[in-house]
């Protein structure tokens, strides 16, 4: 079997990695790719979005099932495409990928079908946004309405600091186009947990959970990011929280779908916010995050490509998802000025000697080769994700694993995991 996986971060690495490991051997193809898939998959340089190209690809590689990455590629409408050419292909469609792709649409679809979230509201004009976050307790969280790459969340102590961030998306358009529509949400407190599933549109599969880090710097400090690492499991997720987030989250949600007649097949990501008063969705995701994937791979025993063919074949209900008990730590390590600008092109050292450490996997996002060094390419480098026997020993393992490696500017968190260390 020839899978071609869309993407070239460190989510499609990691899913390279576990679908190289299937019984069934598939050869793996990968659009862009990365250094590290390189070693797992023949790279084309294609980008994730450019639809036409990948058609040509898959007809002229006869490749027989495309596995999905990025939302870009979601709201490029390249499931709608590839399906009515008869090509096999996960993920939802893009009228369904809309759950990401617009915030208003999201919480809109909340609000009517009663699933939690925080209290919000949603403006197209800029003074009207201003007039309203000059009046409103703070703090205040102003998102860009489209995708942002995940750096479209502002947290707002001040009205000024509202008056800041609408503007730079409203008026400034440093979102671009994402920023014509801005949600003002009401802040939440309490632990993130974040939450996926699998769904073929009538069975529904949670997978284990994680926790995901999205400020650059330690103690949750700076500003967001794509993700700076993740855990799994979260150790604030109880059985008893899971089977509340089922019934009242990830059930309705996949029937409101449905109801508007998006009907949703493929992962469902939900951010949550674990208040006082119950679990309330901050965001949903429509494909797998990244770097929640990571450790997510690496503790999946089920064979990743029964899961994929099931969930595109609507048998989900005749797979059982298995996991590895060992907890596992995903660590970033990011380039200077990230998630700002930055500089690419940094020779980077000790990836080999990183996955050696027993236990850790490195997974590369922003790196290419070229004249037989690895160099760095993007805002995200790589990722050291570890595994252990308990949280402590996966978090030890990740960063002895992360000592290893350096380039130029390269900074990351020191912090991944501590909190779940921090509770008996």
């Amino acid at each position: 079997m020839k899978i071609l996986i869309v993407g070239g971060g460190g989510r499609e690495h990691a899913l390279a990695w576990k679908l190289a490991r299937s019984p069934r051997a598939p050869q793996l193809f990968c659009a862009p790719g990365n250094a590290g898939i390189a070693e797992l998959a023949t790279c084309v340089d294609t980008a994730a979005d450019n639809i036409p190209a990948l058609l040509e690809l898959v007809r002229k590689q006869q490749i027989d099932l495309v596995v999905v990455g990025p939302e870009a590629a979601l709201a490029a409408g390249i499931v709608d495409e590839f399906t009515a050419r008869g090509i096999r292909i996960f993920g939802p469609t893009r009228e369904a990928a809309q759950i990401e792709t617009s915030k208003a649409f999201c919480k809109n679809l909340f609000r009517k079908h009663n699933i939690p979230t925080a209290g919000y509201r949603v403006f197209d004009r800029l003074e009207d946004a201003l007039r309203y976050a000059e009046k409103t307790p703070h703090p205040l969280v102003v998102k860009a309405d489209g995708l942002a790459a995940g750096k479209g969340v502002t947290v707002c102590a001040t009205p000024e600091e509202s008056a800041a961030a609408i503007e730079a998306a409203m008026k400034d358009r440093v979102f671009g186009r994402a920023g014509e529509r801005v949600v003002l949400e009401e802040f939440l407190t309490g632990e993130e947990a974040s939450i996926l599933a699998v769904t073929d549109g009538q069975t529904i599969a949670i997978l284990e959970s994680a926790q995901d880090h999205k400020r650059v710097n330690d103690g949750d400090q700076g500003p967001n990011t794509g993700g700076m690492g993740a855990c799994s499991p979260a150790s604030v997720f109880t059985e008893e929280l899971a089977s509340s987030v089922s019934r009242e989250i990830f059930v309705p949600l996949v029937h409101a779908m449905k109801m508007e007649n998006r009907p949703y097949r493929g992962i469902l990501y939900a951010g949550l916010m674990l208040t006082r008063t119950g679990p309330k969705v901050l965001e949903v995701n429509a494909r797998f995050g990244d770097p929640e994937t990571q450790p997510l791979m690496v503790r999946l025993k089920t064979d990743l490509l029964d899961i994929v063919e099931a969930t595109i074949d609507g048998k989900l209900s005749r797979v059982d998802l298995a996991w590895h008990p060992d907890p596992a730590v995903c660590v970033v390590a990011a380039s200077g000025g990230y998630p700002g600008e930055f500089s690419r092109g940094h020779e980077i050292r000790g990836t080999e000697e990183a996955a050696r450490v027993p236990g850790c996997q490195v997974f590369h996002s922003g790196t290419l080769r070229k004249g037989g060094s690895l160099l760095t390419a993007g805002g995200r480098v790589l990722s050291v994700t570890a595994t252990g026997a308990t949280m402590a020993a996966a978090r030890d393992a990740a960063y002895r694993g992360m000592s290893c490696i350096s380039f130029d500017g390269m900074h990351y968190r020191r912090d991944i995991g501590q909190r779940a260390l921090a509770r008996p």
